[in-house]
C-alpha cells in the first residue's frame, strides 16, 4: 500500500510525446476531510491572486546551504518507482525516464559524484531504503506524520497546490471569494478539498462528484462553474486533449499544509543526515541556478503554480 496520500489519474496522452500507450499518470490529493473539531481556524481570504511566479521555487535565497563535506561521499544510488509518469517510469527499453529520474541525474552533476537509479515497485522502496540497497528515494513521496516515521526526508522539491479551474470565458487571473457566491464549484466528495471549501467558502455551493474526473467534465459541460481540486491534475487536463480546450486557472494556488501536505521530498534513511544535507544543498544550487526551473518547464509546460 503506497504511503502517499495520493491516488493516479490517466489520460490518454497528445501532450508530453512520451513513449508509452497509456501516459501521465498524475497527483491527485484524496485525503478524507477533517471532522469539524480537527478543521484549522483559517481566516477567509480576500482574494485569490495569481501566483508570483509560475514555477516551484520552496527555497529561501537568504538561507543559503553550505557545501557538506563530501570526502565519504562517492555515490548516491537513487531508488525510484517503476509506473509513475511523468515523474518516474521506464522508457521502451526499460531505462527510468521522467522528471524525478532527470533530477537525480542533476543532482549527482551538481555534487560531482557517482550516481545510480534503480527502478522498484513502490511498496518495496521503504525496505529496501532500511536494508541499505540504497541511499535515497525519490519517488514522488508525500512528507507527512506518518512518512516521518520510517524515513527522514530533504526539503521539498514541490508542493501540489490546490487550483480552480473553470471555462475560459469566465476564468479570471484574480478570483475573489464574492464571485464564488452561489456558484456550483464541483469537488470531490469527502476530500480535502472539499473540507478547504466548506471551511473558507462558505457562499459558495459545493457539488460533490465521485471523482476528479467527473468534475472537470462537469464544467466541461456546463454543469458546474467551477471545479476545486489538485491543481497538478489539473494542469494536465488544461494542457491535454481531454478538456478540448475548454477551460483555465481561475486565481492563484493554495498551499494550506494543513489541508493539501506538507510537499514532495527525497527519502533517505532515518539518521542519515550526511547523504540529506547534500541533497538539500544540490536542491538549492540548481534552484539558485535555474536548472530546476528549466527542467520543470520540460514537464509541465502549463504550471500548476
Amino acid at each position: 500500500m503506497r504511503v502517499l496520500p495520493i491516488s493516479f489519474a490517466r489520460y490518454h496522452q497528445k501532450v508530453w510525446g512520451l513513449p508509452i500507450a497509456r501516459a501521465v499518470a498524475v497527483v491527485a490529493l484524496t485525503a478524507m476531510a477533517m471532522p469539524a473539531a480537527a478543521q484549522p481556524h483559517l481566516p477567509p481570504p480576500r482574494e485569490i491572486a495569481p501566483a508570483p511566479s509560475p514555477y516551484p521555487g520552496f527555497w529561501d535565497p537568504k538561507r543559503r546551504p553550505e557545501r557538506p563535506d563530501m570526502s565519504r561521499l562517492t555515490q548516491i544510488r537513487f531508488m525510484t518507482e517503476t509506473d509513475y509518469p511523468p515523474f518516474n517510469y521506464a522508457d521502451k527499453e526499460g531505462h527510468p525516464v521522467g522528471f524525478n529520474v532527470d533530477l537525480a541525474r542533476l543532482i549527482c552533476e551538481e555534487l560531482k559524484v557517482t550516481c545510480t537509479i534503480q527502478m522498484r515497485r513502490f511498496d518495496t522502496l521503504v525496505p529496501a531504503l532500511n536494508e541499505n540497497r540504497g541511499e535515497a528515494v525519490i519517488a514522488s513521496i508525500a512528507v507527512n506524520a506518518e512518512t516521518r516515521k520510517v524515513m527522514d526526508f530533504t526539503d521539498p522539491y514541490y508542493r501540489v497546490p490546490a487550483r480552480f479551474v473553470a471555462l475560459k470565458a469566465v476564468a479570471t487571473p484574480v478570483l475573489k471569494p464574492e464571485q464564488l457566491e452561489g456558484k456550483k464549484i464541483a469537488v470531490v466528495g469527502g476530500s480535502a478539498h472539499e473540507a478547504y471549501l466548506k471551511t473558507l467558502f462558505t457562499e459558495a455551493q459545493p457539488v460533490p462528484y465521485l471523482t476528479a474526473d467527473a468534475t472537470r467534465e462537469a464544467v466541461r459541460r456546463g454543469e458546474a462553474d467551477y471545479a476545486f481540486g489538485d491543481g497538478v491534475a489539473l494542469s494536465f487536463w488544461i494542457n491535454g486533449t481531454d478538456s478540448e480546450g475548454c477551460c483555465a486557472f481561475a486565481g492563484g494556488p493554495f498551499f494550506e499544509s494543513q489541508y493539501f501536505g506538507e510537499g514532495v521530498g527525497i527519502a533517505v534513511k532515518k539518521g542519515n543526515d550526511t547523504v540529506r544535507q547534500a541533497l538539500n544543498y544540490a536542491l538549492f544550487r540548481l534552484w539558485e541556478k535555474g536548472r530546476f526551473t528549466d527542467l520543470w518547464l520540460r514537464y509541465f509546460p502549463v504550471s500548476p503554480f
